[in-house]
C-alpha cells in the first residue's frame, strides 16, 4: 500500500491557515481539508433549525438527521455538503464562525466528525488545517505546523478581506470577535487549541501570503519528499 503523507496546520482564527494550506496543497498536488468548514456545516445546520450550540440536548436530538460530506471540484476546491446540499458559501459568515467554535467544543460533534477527517488522511495525501489536527485528529502527522499572528493583524486582514468583497466591516468589532473566538478555542474542555509539542511555530504577522507559504514549504521539505 502506497504511503500517504499528512501535513497538519493548526492555529487561531485569521492566522491564514486556510489560504496557506490551500496554496501548499495545490503546489504539492495534495487534498486540502478545511476542518473548520466541517464544523461550520454542523453549526449552519443547527442554525437553520433554530438550535443553539449551547443546547446540548437539542444538538444530540437533531444530529442524527445530519449527513456531512466533503467533495472536490475539478480545481481541487473543497465543497461542503449538508444532507447532499452544497452549503460551501452559506457557512462563511462571522456568526456561523462563532457558533462553529461552540459546536466544535461538544464531544458528540467531535466524535461524529473525527472519522470523516481521519479517513481523508488514510486515503489521500492531505494538508489539513484546524484547531486540533496535530494534537487530536492526526497526532502522527508527518509534518505539524502551528500558524499564528497577533490578534490585531488578524483583525486587520479580516476587515480588509470583507471590505474587498463589498461587505461591511468594522475593525474594532472584528477584533473583539477574534479575541472572543481565541478565548473559546483555547479554553474549551475538549481538544482545546494548543501547539503540539512536535509542531513548528510560524508567526505570519510580518509575512505576506507568498512569504508565509515559502516558510511553511521550507519546513515541509525537511520532513517529506516534495
Amino acid at each position: 500500500m502506497a504511503k500517504h503523507y499528512s501535513i497538519a496546520i493548526d492555529g487561531p482564527a485569521g492566522a491564514g491557515k486556510s489560504t496557506i494550506a490551500r496554496h501548499l496543497a495545490k503546489e504539492l498536488g495534495y487534498y486540502y481539508v478545511d476542518t473548520g468548514a466541517i464544523y461550520r456545516t454542523v453549526a449552519y445546520f443547527l442554525d437553520l433549525l433554530g438550535i443553539s450550540p449551547k443546547d446540548t440536548d437539542g444538538v444530540e436530538r437533531y444530529l442524527d438527521e445530519l449527513t456531512v460530506a466533503i467533495a472536490y471540484d475539478e480545481e481541487g476546491v473543497q465543497h461542503m455538503l449538508m444532507n447532499g446540499m452544497d452549503v460551501t458559501e452559506d457557512i462563511r459568515t462571522q456568526d456561523i464562525s462563532q457558533k462553529a467554535s461552540l459546536v466544535s467544543a461538544l464531544p458528540i460533534t467531535r466524535e461524529m466528525l473525527l472519522d470523516l477527517q481521519r479517513d481523508m488522511a488514510k486515503r489521500h495525501n492531505v494538508v489539513m488545517d484546524g484547531r486540533d489536527i496535530g494534537t487530536v485528529v492526526l497526532p502522527k502527522a508527518d509534518v505539524k505546523i502551528f500558524l499564528t499572528a497577533s490578534s490585531q493583524v488578524r483583525a486587520k486582514r479580516r476587515t480588509e478581506e470583507l471590505l474587498a468583497k463589498g461587505r461591511q466591516a468594522q475593525y474594532e468589532k472584528i477584533l473583539q470577535e477574534i479575541e472572543q473566538r481565541d478565548h473559546q478555542d483555547t479554553h474549551r474542555a475538549i481538544a482545546p487549541l494548543r501547539q503540539a509539542r512536535d509542531a513548528v511555530l510560524v508567526d505570519t504577522s510580518e509575512l505576506d501570503i507568498e512569504g508565509a507559504v515559502a516558510a511553511v514549504r521550507e519546513i515541509v521539505g525537511k520532513k517529506i519528499p516534495l
